[in-house]
């Protein structure tokens, strides 16, 4: 078993997953109330852990279809016991691996694509998995600017791939996708680098041709 998976299935034995919910969720929140999610759409969340971003946006009148996938059995078995909507599925896999046929009008991934072996592969499956025109978004806190998380992957002891914001821009560019990025920042944390850094969004757009 993979250092990532490991640590993941004990995190969702010990609450984290539920911490990682409450300390992410402001602003995942404020990010996704930027989204008009006005037409029929589905969505893929790589990375989610008990389910949260999927049952949140499976509540939205217009979605068809939302799926979770993550590397951690156990996370993806918290995320069932929780389904609340028959619009709500999970998968046990990694998004490189995936074997999937579908299209999806928005796929998100929170803190989770770092993990990943790596960046360039997890991106061009991405790629494949947007139907024409639709979005990729990738929220990170751990990024070279925001040098209060450098800490994270010695502490957590596992593979974390550590990039500037440019360099995240570079990635998405070089997997066929139109970047632009935003920070959202929390003025009320009692976190100098919440309040000061936030959390880096980067979205990909699938050009329509």
């Amino acid at each position: 078993m993979d250092g990532v998976r490991k640590t993941f299935d004990k995190w969702a034995q010990n609450g984290k997953a539920e911490e990682m919910e409450e300390g992410h969720g402001k602003n995942v929140s404020k990010f996704l109330k930027t989204i008009p999610f006005d037409e029929k759409f589905t969505f893929l969340d790589v990375g989610c852990g008990n389910g949260w971003v999927v049952r949140k946006i499976a509540e939205k009148k217009n979605c068809k279809k939302a799926i979770g996938i993550d590397k951690s059995k156990k996370m993806i078995t918290q995320a069932k016991k929780k389904i609340i909507n028959n619009k709500e599925s999970f998968f046990h896999t990694d998004i490189e691996s995936w074997e999937y046929t579908g299209k999806f009008n928005y796929i998100f991934s929170m803190e989770s694509l770092y993990y990943a072996d790596s960046i360039e592969i997890a991106l061009e499956r991405i790629y494949k998995l947007l139907k024409p025109g639709g979005e990729f978004f990738c929220g990170t806190d751990f990024y070279t600017e925001n040098k209060s998380t450098a800490r994270w992957s010695k502490i957590m002891k596992i593979q974390m791939h550590h990039h500037s914001k440019k360099e995240w821009k570079e990635f998405f560019k070089k997997s066929g996708l139109i970047v632009k990025t935003k920070q959202i920042k929390d003025s009320k944390s009692n976190k100098k680098w919440q309040r000061e850094f936030g959390t880096l969004f980067i979205t990909g757009t699938k050009p329509e041709k």
